[in-house]
């Protein structure tokens, strides 16, 4: 054996016997980064949106001593979820202005089109109680013709705001959503709501 060759097997065979402490060292590194982390800061949010205001809903239902598990119906919600969604994600939104607004053709295919239907109509009626314009939804084969005008429809300013936030704007006004998302979760009545 050569004088080479025998400080190659040498070398090699310190960085064997080396590096099983060293993978080991890491380990425990590992390890103590683990239980470190378990005080660390948590995220706020539980990853999917729906996830999380499932999990939030389920909080305050827990929070809630008069809650009547009986009738809690998480699956409704779940279902409403998956409706927004689509009518978000998934619409086509074909949006031109008239007289005092706009008016906005919102259509899908599949599944979205049935979505479209059970949103923005129910949403038009609760926004006609609330908001400072009229809606108007009505079905058509695709999903649905939403109108859109102010109440005032000579007020420039109102108008402009009104076309400024457009159908998902729209979509999104009023602070009804949360209420609605738990009286759907307790199995309550949702008549007349988005």
């Amino acid at each position: 054996m050569t004088r080479t060759s025998v400080l190659m097997a040498l070398t090699c065979a310190a960085t064997l016997f080396h590096a099983r402490p060293l993978a080991a060292q890491h380990e425990h590194a590992r390890m103590g980064a683990g239980r470190d982390s378990m005080t660390a800061p948590m995220p706020t949010q539980a990853g999917q949106a729906a996830f999380a205001a499932l999990q939030e809903v389920v909080r305050l239902l827990e929070a809630d001593p008069n809650t009547d598990w009986s009738k809690v119906n998480l699956e409704a919600l779940r279902q409403h979820l998956i409706d927004m969604d689509d009518v978000t994600m998934h619409s086509r939104i074909a949006q031109h202005d008239i007289a005092g607004g706009f008016t906005a053709d919102v259509t899908g295919t599949g599944r979205t089109v049935g979505a479209i239907q059970r949103m923005l109509v129910a949403h038009a009626h609760m926004m006609n109680m609330t908001a400072a314009y009229h809606m108007d939804a009505v079905e058509i084969p695709a999903g649905a013709r939403v109108t859109v005008t102010a109440h005032d429809p000579s007020d420039a300013a109102a108008v402009t705001r009104l076309r400024g936030l457009g159908m998902v704007g729209v979509l999104v006004e009023g602070d009804h959503h949360p209420r609605h998302h738990m009286m759907l979760a307790r199995g309550q009545s949702m008549e007349h709501e988005p």
